[in-house]
């Protein structure tokens, strides 16, 4: 499906953010570990939580669906070894997460996860290796670190390193397995830790659901240890609060144009690292009420570069670039090199894409330098949903963009067209 985005003049209403990406996936799994049943209030059902949720149900959870609601009954640790490959289609989350949890079946059972062409250019070796440090027989059925993978059964346990600027999901993925361990875990991550604010939502996470866990960064900056003992999930009645990477092209979009709008579901307390996205609007000029669940802006549609550290929040890149890209001056946006390995090269690609809308972009080794307004054009989504909906937005403020393949953003915000009609309109 191809877009093609009219000029909008205001933004204005009251919506309610979708449900997090992030805390669902990390819930859905963390409920199909549970002794017992768990209810999952206002869970996100998109293509990527989609494919974690069914990969728990192959491998042995049950999970009822209502609208608002997700009643799981847990396996208690007992994993079965699914009779099919499991197909987590376009979720890197998934398959890197599930790859350890799957490690906790019995010991004679292999399980084995492919996706689509994007997903199996995934690197997964550091999780690999770090995994066969535990005891773990795991291995790319290429031998070339990327899906599909194949996981034997059998989490021994012990002491286990992994470097931090990789991917916060390899951390996540042993994190969340550990508690079957048949000995205790201890995680070090070595170097500069990216996205941390996503394993403190691991984190958050498993701790409603009873597992503890101790953690050290020994005054090291560049050094931090996880330790967990063998254990058991418990189950728990849990509400997943509004996703700031999905809500960041609602702020996004009332922020460059001339607005009014509440957006509901956000939480002022949250450890999500993309609500940062609420700092860089106020920033660039927006004036943005923030309460305890609530965000509310008003914008005369002019906003001012800046420099911007995204390391914490490499899924916020697209956002912010095509806000960069429409704001008075230069702006330098850097500590992304990581988000070259998410569903495509995000760096390369929002490069490519900018320039083809008319702006004055250069590609740094971890970002982008942007200057220019940009005058339309037609955008290559490299089938990325954070690309077609980051552009959607700036085609709200400028009109004249199309967007090829747009019909991707499904994977995390199904309803987003409907979102965007109904504060534009």
């Amino acid at each position: 499906m191809d877009l093609k985005i009219e000029k909008v003049e205001k933004i204005t209403g009251t919506i309610k953010a979708p449900a997090s990406k992030s805390y669902s996936h990390r819930a859905f799994i963390a409920a199909a570990l549970a002794e017992g049943e768990s209810v999952l209030r206002d869970p996100l059902y998109s293509e990527d939580t989609l494919a974690t949720l069914e990969a728990c149900e192959q491998l042995g959870a049950l999970f009822q669906r209502y609208p608002d609601k997700c009643i799981v009954q847990g396996t208690a640790g007992y994993i079965r070894t699914p009779d099919n490959i499991i197909d987590v289609k376009n979720s890197g989350t998934s398959v890197r997460i599930l790859s350890s949890i799957a490690a906790i079946a019995p010991r004679a059972n292999y399980t084995i996860f492919t996706g689509d062409e994007s997903l199996r250019k995934r690197p997964m070796q550091d999780l690999i290796d770090a995994l066969e440090n535990l005891g773990v027989n795991i291995h790319s059925s290429q031998s070339n670190g990327t899906p599909p993978i194949i996981v034997k059964g059998g989490f021994d346990g012990g002491e286990t390193d992994i470097k931090g600027d990789v991917s916060s999901q390899f951390i996540s993925s042993i994190i969340m397995a550990a508690p079957y361990s048949k000995k205790p875990v201890t995680l070090n991550v070595r170097g500069t830790f990216v996205s941390k604010p996503y394993v403190n939502m691991t984190l958050s996470v498993i701790s409603k659901f009873g597992i503890e866990f101790e953690y050290d960064t020994t005054n090291q900056p560049e050094y931090s240890s996880y330790y967990i003992e063998p254990q058991k999930y418990e189950c728990t009645d849990y509400t997943i609060e509004g996703d700031y990477s999905s809500a960041s092209y609602i702020l996004a979009v009332a922020s460059m144009i001339p607005s009014d709008i509440t957006i509901q579901n956000l939480y002022k307390d949250s450890m999500q690292g993309d609500k940062i996205i609420v700092d860089i609007i106020q920033k660039m000029g927006a004036n943005v009420t923030i309460n305890e669940t609530d965000i509310h802006i008003k914008s005369d549609g002019k906003l001012k570069a800046f420099d911007i550290d995204l390391s914490n929040a490499p899924d916020l890149l697209p956002t912010v670039a095509v806000l960069m890209a429409q704001a008075e001056g230069t702006s330098k946006i850097t500590g992304v090199e990581h988000a070259r390995y998410k569903e495509t090269d995000r760096v390369h690609n929002c490069a490519i894409e900018l320039e083809n809308v008319g702006v004055e972009v250069e590609e740094l080794r971890d970002g982008l330098i942007i200057k220019g307004k940009p005058t339309g054009g037609l955008v290559d989504s490299h089938m990325d949903h954070r690309m077609v909906m980051a552009f959607y937005v700036l085609g709200l403020k400028i009109g004249n963009i199309s967007i090829k393949d747009a019909s991707c953003y499904d994977i995390s915000f199904p309803n987003f067209i409907d979102v965007m009609n109904k504060i534009s309109n």
